[in-house]
């Protein structure tokens, strides 16, 4: 498990992740594999995690994907939540306390912070990808950038 705050590594730290990520996926094109592995790599791969994975857009409303954690809330609504607001607004919402979020959909009460990165290929909202933290602030800019970077080589890879 790579601590990317703790050891001061910062998007460094994302440079290793970006090569093991585009070796894991080299020689597949499905999404459901491909999404499932990116859960598991970044559940496994990061520090402070209870959920990494993917909501899908089905017919304006996201709809539950690969995951790696605890049970999750399986549909969720376009603009509600963290999760909504990144499908609705097509920009990543990085939130330090999840309970001061207006509409927060509270899946795991454990969770404190959020990271969600819509995934956008050829102008078309595909989902998004949700990291949740236990840990207040767990996300920073550096991670946003780091994870958005390994958003877009899993799009760059994955047939969608």
């Amino acid at each position: 498990m790579i601590d990317l705050q703790q050891s001061g590594q910062g998007l460094e730290g994302y440079g290793m992740l970006v090569a093991q990520l585009e070796s894991l996926l080299a020689d597949e094109r499905d999404f459901i594999a491909n999404a499932a592995q990116f859960s598991a790599f970044l559940f496994n791969q990061l520090d402070d995690l209870n959920w990494a994975g993917f909501y899908l857009n089905r017919n304006e409303e996201l709809v539950l994907g690969p995951f790696q954690g605890q049970i999750a809330c399986v549909r969720i609504p376009f603009g509600r939540g963290v999760c909504g607001a990144a499908a609705a607004t097509l920009q990543t919402q990085r939130v330090e306390d999840v309970h001061a979020f207006p509409g927060h959909i509270a899946c795991d009460s454990a969770s404190n912070s959020e990271l969600v990165v819509p995934l956008v290929k050829d102008g078309r909202l595909i989902g998004v990808l949700d990291l949740d933290s236990p840990k207040l602030a767990r996300f920073g800019a550096d991670d946003q950038a780091g994870i958005e970077q390994l958003a877009s080589i899993f799009l760059r890879l994955t047939d969608c």
